[in-house]
């Protein structure tokens, strides 16, 4: 993981804004531009860190993510993910995407903000106050992302089909956390709190 971070952080500077061809593989869902597809449920991958996109075609990779059959869009990544022949094919494409313009997705999640702040304390441990990440913590920004996607990654962890793979830590941790939101409302209310904090 180390040596491809390091890979990552070397051909960045080389593939500034000529799209590489592994690029190809992400276009076909996340679009051109990287700003995601909500009808096909691909999520805004554009302007994210390239350590955590690292880490999660890594995840798919390995087989944590994208293997249960009720995480249908998972599988699809995990295909994806497993096309990408070696680390270098990995950073390229994971460079390319961290530099593409991030647009913010329209809010498709509406939820109670008062009620979502409350859980969200918990959630700012590791994400940040105002949903900025935390890059010591390995834990991704969540302000900017499709709310669609992150109350459908949650609903995973409390489902079982995230955050279970052996090995997969800072899955178990996520899974702990999600799985103390007592239902389906406090994950939208979470996700809504979340598209406040833009």
């Amino acid at each position: 993981m180390k040596r491809l971070l390091a890979l990552c952080s070397v051909v960045m500077t080389v593939a500034a804004h000529t799209a590489p061809e592994e690029f190809a593989y992400c276009t076909v869902c996340h679009g051109a531009a990287g700003n995601g597809n909500v009808a096909i449920g691909a999520p805004k991958i554009a302007g994210l860190d390239g350590v955590y996109l690292t880490r999660q075609v890594e995840a798919f990779r390995a087989g944590w993510r994208g293997t249960d059959v009720a995480d249908a869009n998972g599988r699809e990544m995990y295909f994806i993910a497993a096309a990408l022949p070696d680390d270098v094919s990995v950073a390229r494409a994971v460079a390319f995407v961290a530099g593409l313009e991030a647009k913010l997705p329209t809010s498709t999640v509406d939820g109670n903000t008062r009620h979502g702040a409350k859980h969200y304390v918990a959630c700012a441990a590791c994400h940040g106050a105002r949903g900025e990440g935390n890059a010591e913590l390995r834990a991704p920004a969540l302000v900017g992302q499709s709310d669609w996607y992150l109350a459908a990654q949650l609903k995973g962890y409390r489902a079982g089909w995230r955050g279970t793979a052996t090995g997969d830590e800072l899955g178990a941790q996520m899974r702990a956390m999600a799985v103390a939101l007592p239902d389906d409302a406090a994950i939208v209310d979470v996700v809504a709190y979340i598209n406040s904090l833009r």
